[in-house]
């Protein structure tokens, strides 16, 4: 039972580090895309390529965060 529960941790540690991973990622193009908005002629593709990554990013931190929450039992 032990084992077990140590996969279960050890798995729940690889979610959190991803998760950590991922948002600092999102947090990274955030502040680029508002670089780049400040920029006198910004590259208006370049921005939407990167909230576009943003959006995806966002999707799967959403995922990873849903497997960390318990499922509740009505």
């Amino acid at each position: 039972m032990n084992d077990h529960d140590s996969g279960e941790d050890e798995a729940t540690t690889l979610v959190k580090s991803r998760l950590a991973d991922l948002r600092h990622e999102h947090q990274d193009l955030d502040a680029a895309v508002a670089a780049m908005m400040r920029q006198p002629f910004p590259d208006m593709i370049q921005i939407a390529r990167m909230k576009k990554r943003k959006l995806a990013l966002r999707d799967q931190i959403i995922k990873l965060e849903d497997q960390l929450t318990p499922d509740i039992i009505a």
